[in-house]
Parts: structure tokens; sequence; C-alpha cells
């Protein structure tokens, strides 16, 4: 079944070359956004592979983690947190820098966001080289809680950027 579901999911996501620019193929999830019942069942899916782990939230990372995070937390029946770009959060924060293939970037949490001991999830549509989830996981223990799981819709394999997130339990619903 589960195969079947898999497969449904890779239909729903399109390529487009040379995007954003020459040479790279971009995957991109607006027509499974679009499909109801692909949505629903990436969410299902998602939530299937978390079953019996016991969290307090699900941190979504800005832009296209909040779409898969809050249908997540709320399939979980828990609270959502956003992971956003520097100075978008009106309260105060934290902050984790990362790097890029050309300069720095960063992203922030307010710090009243988790408790110490919490348990959070980070979702976010794509991991690709691990820059911006690694920098979530660093803002999470900043907050004095844990990540039980990353939880991601597409995973660039070649990229290798899962092997900033270990030990640390890494779901992908599709490999490219």
């Amino acid at each position: 079944m589960t195969d079947e579901r898999v497969k449904f999911l890779r239909g729903r996501i399109r390529d487009v070359p040379d995007f954003p620019k020459e040479g790279i193929l971009f995957k991109d999830i607006t027509p499974l956004l679009a499909d109801v019942e692909a949505f629903r069942t990436c969410i299902q899916l998602m939530a299937e592979k978390l079953d019996g782990e016991s969290v307090s939230s699900v941190i979504g990372i800005e832009s296209r983690g909040f779409m898969f995070g809050a249908a997540l937390a709320d399939k979980l029946g828990v609270g959502f947190i956003p992971v956003r770009k520097p100075g978008k959060l009106p309260a105060a924060t934290y902050r984790a820098e990362y790097d890029l293939e050309y300069g720095s970037d960063a992203v922030e949490i307010h710090q009243d966001a988790l408790a110490p001991g919490d348990r959070v999830v980070v979702v976010d549509d794509l991991i690709a080289t691990g820059g911006t989830a690694k920098a979530t996981k660093d803002l999470v223990h900043q907050c004095g809680a844990q990540v039980a799981a990353f939880v991601f819709v597409i995973n660039l394999l070649a990229l290798e950027g899962t092997k900033k997130l270990t030990p640390t339990p890494i779901i992908t619903l599709l490999d490219y």
C-alpha cells in the first residue's frame, strides 16, 4: 500500500529544468499541493511514519515547511511553531547561522517557543545540503528542547544533506 501511495505522490512532483538557474533540475511541489488527495496522502504518510513518537509540537521551516508542518501538527494533535528568516518574528528570538554556496544565511525561533525537555518534529518540503535543517536543530537546542525526528517530502540524495542531521531520525517520503 505504501509503495502505491509513494508512487502517487511522485506523480505529483513536477521537474522544472534550469530553475532557478541553468543546470538545476527543480523539484516543484505545487502540483502536489494543488491536489487535495495527494496533499492528504502526504500528511497521512508523515503521520504514519511518526507513529508511536511522543512529541510536543511540530516545527515548520520557512516557507514551504509551514504548509506541511501545520497540517502535520493538526493531524498529530500538537501545536505548530514557525522557524523564520531573520527579522520576521516579533518577539525575542534565538538565531542560528548556516553556510550557503556563496555566503551565509540565518533562521530564528521565538525564545519562548519551546520549553526545556520538549521533543519536536522538524518539517520541510525538501532537504538538499541540510544547512537550514541543521540550523533549525541548533535553534531547538538553544531552547533546551530536542528534535525527535526530521520529516521531509523530498530528499536530494546526491547532496547528502541528511549526513548533517545524524544521529537524529530522518524521514523522507521521496528520494531523488
